[in-house]
């Protein structure tokens, strides 16, 4: 099988899995299927209820049968509806937890995804090329940044078929997921006391919403975190006074603008990632990507990060408001006076930053000509909507009038599946004709910043062939080792580095996170965690 066939199979960090249809006469599917019993139980928005699920993933190229052994997954799970303003629609996303005969909470690797307990289910609906969500995340791994990994399934609840859904990883401290310190209720003191914590700003409907209000104004309101981790319900007084004041500082300095020196705001938070994230929202142009649906995250003795992102579905030109439909402007710069949830005001504050903004242009110039290149992003998109081309006629069977009808809070309504993802892809090249303008950067003779744009590896997850991007000055012998988690040395090769491109081949090892480490004369060019997948 070719490394394009399996990455249209595996793509990315986040990729497929789907669930089947009963609308129709159906008996197999390219995607995974995945089967939930209630035992004649509504599912709710909470609390959660005692369910049983069943997964067919038969494997890379071969159709998963309804008939056939549940052998990815079957056992207990508790399940309740997900969601805030998308439990409106008929087709409902859910959260799930894996669970022992005994209803504990159990860990297990689901489609190829490292272990965890907590899942998601999510339900593309408003979304009708049902994309948007695992073409971000897949986007955004390629940059080296972790994102939820992803599986399109097919779902049926009690025997009834639910159309195309997305299995996919919930934002967790994790080592796997958020990888942080982990934070214990007896760490209130001293370096044990800094992390890790993750926060997040979004609305307090479904789960979380105890926090704090910021000492700042953004246009007429104030942002407000929530807790995330530790839970609002474990972390302890000590925990909640630290990172309130980490990020209380972290505002004061952007407020005054305080961008170099002691007490600068890069005393507290990590540029890069800012960085990532702002282009990642900005290039979807996610009415949400700033006020709602954001993440940060501090780990022991760090820096405030932004991310993971989260919640791409309003993109891409599918919103109606806040001039999500329209190609050029920002949405960072939006106010939105008249909204509850408003903008944080320090993105405004770190655009002021002229080497903010320089580096930021960097970036932006530099991923175009590596990972972000409008051949690649093309051939993901095409990827994800080729995976699809069965299972979607099956979901709009199922979720008739969906296609050719306005569904909230949609700009374009087109009268087919292909022309949904028609038009999002001439959005998304003129988008990224405006952004090119915005921030552009000539790399030319010897720029020094040639080495801000870190070195990545694609894909992420991998099958069996990767590709790490490191400076295009890059040239010349290099060495390429792969170690497991207990620190051994599993796979090496000697290699050549052409123009900051390595192509890699790694075969011998087995399912399973690894170190990759490349180093040209004993100095190391790149060292990461990489996945490796069936």
């Amino acid at each position: 099988m070719s490394f394009k066939t399996r990455l249209l199979v595996f793509i990315l960090p986040f990729i497929f899995s789907t669930s089947l249809v009963f609308a129709q006469t159906f008996t197999s599917s390219n995607l995974p299927l995945v089967f939930i019993n209630t035992n004649g139980q509504t599912i709710v928005d909470d609390p959660k209820i005692h369910a049983s699920m069943g997964i067919v993933w038969n494997g890379p190229g071969i159709r998963n049968g309804v008939k056939d052994p549940r052998n990815d997954f079957n056992g207990n799970i508790s399940i309740e509806i997900r969601g805030s303003s998308s439990q409106q629609f008929q087709k409902k996303s859910y959260g799930f937890e894996i669970k022992t005969l005994d209803w504990l909470d159990m860990d297990v690797s689901l489609l190829g995804m490292p272990q965890e307990n907590d899942w998601i289910l999510y339900a593309p609906y408003t979304d009708k090329t049902m994309i948007r969500d695992v073409l971000s995340y897949t986007l955004d791994a390629s940059l080296g940044n972790y994102a939820p990994r992803c599986r399109y399934v097919e779902l049926f609840v009690n025997n009834v078929y639910e159309g195309v859904y997305v299995l996919m990883e919930k934002i967790k401290r994790n080592k796997n997921r958020v990888d942080i310190a982990k934070l214990l209720t007896t760490d209130i003191s001293g370096e044990n006391l800094t992390g890790g914590y993750i926060i997040k700003i979004d609305k307090t409907t479904g789960s979380g919403g105890d926090g704090w209000s910021s000492s700042y104004l953004n246009v007429n309101n104030s942002t407000y975190y929530q807790y995330d981790y530790p839970k609002s319900t474990v972390i302890t007084p000590e925990q909640k006074s630290y990172i309130k004041n980490y990020v209380d500082n972290m505002e004061t300095a952007l407020y005054r603008e305080k961008f170099t020196g002691i007490g600068s705001y890069h005393d507290y938070l990590n540029d890069t990632s800012f960085i990532d994230f702002m282009i990642m929202n900005e290039l979807a142009k996610n009415v949400d990507g700033y006020r709602l649906s954001s993440y940060l995250f501090k780990d022991k003795n760090g820096l405030i990060n932004c991310g993971p992102i989260w919640d791409f579905n309003l993109t891409y030109g599918n919103a109606d408001y806040y001039d999500g439909w329209m190609t050029t402007g920002f949405e960072y710069q939006n106010n939105l006076g008249g909204d509850y949830w408003q903008n944080p005001f320090w993105w405004n504050k770190l655009m002021k930053d002229p080497a903010y903004v320089l580096k930021l242009k960097r970036r932006w110039s530099w991923i175009r000509k590596h990972e972000f290149t409008s051949q690649h992003i093309n051939f993901v998109a095409d990827s994800l909507t080729n995976l699809l081309a069965e299972a979607q006629v099956r979901n709009y069977q199922r979720w008739t009038g969906v296609i050719g009808k306005y569904i909230w809070p949609n700009y374009y309504v087109g009268p087919t599946y292909v022309s949904e993802v028609i038009w999002m892809k001439d959005w998304i090249t003129q988008r990224l004709a405006y952004l090119d303008k915005q921030w552009y950067y000539d790399f030319t003779g010897n720029d020094k910043l040639l080495a801000d744009a870190p070195a990545s590896v694609y894909p992420n997850p991998f099958v069996d062939k990767v590709e790490v991007r490191l400076p295009n000055t890059t040239i010349g012998n290099a060495v390429a080792e792969l170690y497991n988690q207990n620190g051994s040395l599993v796979w090496k090769k000697n290699t050549v580095v052409q123009n900051g491109y390595l192509p890699l081949e790694i075969s011998g090892c087995r399912p399973g996170m690894y170190i990759l480490r490349i180093t040209q004369n004993g100095n190391a060019l790149f060292n990461g965690k990489i996945v490796k997948v069936e």
